[in-house]
């Protein structure tokens, strides 16, 4: 399993960021925000910024479950990970 943070801002602020929040995940930059789009975290390229989303993808790329994260996490990723393994197991 890979989890990769991806956001419009430069990798070099969000790392700090993620630094000081414990992550340590690898993270990308959308400048030209097709990713979010694709994966719904914007409705279009003029989006200044992106919704939060969390989305699973199986070993080919093809999108599994798709999470509305909000501004809110609560217990968000206890659910991504319990789904996690009930698709792929321990």
């Amino acid at each position: 399993m890979q989890i990769i943070g991806v956001s419009y801002g430069a990798v070099s602020l969000l790392q700090s960021w993620a630094n000081d929040e414990g992550f340590e995940y690898e993270l990308w930059q959308d400048t030209n925000r097709t990713l979010a789009v694709h994966y719904g975290a914007a409705s279009s390229t003029s989006s200044s910024a992106p919704g939060r989303v969390t989305v699973l993808l199986d070993g080919n790329g093809n999108q599994i479950l798709s999470y509305d994260v909000g501004w809110g996490f609560g217990t968000h990723p206890a659910e991504v990970l319990e789904d996690c393994e009930a698709i792929w197991g321990d």
